[in-house]
């Protein structure tokens, strides 16, 4: 991939490293892993984006951040960053995705390979 890329979650470190190790993720994300614990304020706190952009060197209004979650949204946006929403997981239902429309998010995509269209269609 050309850029910089990190996961930065609200789930506590070690439920976010087996996630990404059983998806076979772990390693395309290493070692720009980051949890809540390591800021002050959680999700819709634009905290653990911003400290995510600083690890990355990365200015966050050049930042693009996918997300499933209402806070999550709504903390990439109070960061400065530009917001796909993702609606393809299993605990995404009905609606979910004009949800995250209605938070903020630029788009949705349901799927990981929609991912390259939805970015170019950004830039």
């Amino acid at each position: 991939m050309p850029f910089r890329r990190c996961v930065a979650s609200s789930s506590r470190p070690g439920r976010l490293a087996l996630g990404l190790i059983e998806t076979g993720l772990y390693e395309l994300f290493y070692p720009h892993v980051f949890s809540s614990v390591l800021v002050a304020r959680g999700k819709p706190a634009p905290d653990l984006f911003l400290h995510a952009a600083g690890q990355l060197g990365a200015e966050p209004a050049r930042c693009l951040v996918l997300e499933d979650s209402r806070p999550g949204i709504a903390a990439a946006r109070a960061a400065g960053m530009r917001v796909l929403g993702f609606d393809g997981g299993g605990h995404c239902g009905g609606g979910h995705g004009e949800a995250l429309r209605q938070a903020g998010a630029e788009a949705v995509v349901s799927r990981f390979a929609e991912l390259p269209g939805a970015i170019d269609a950004l830039l």
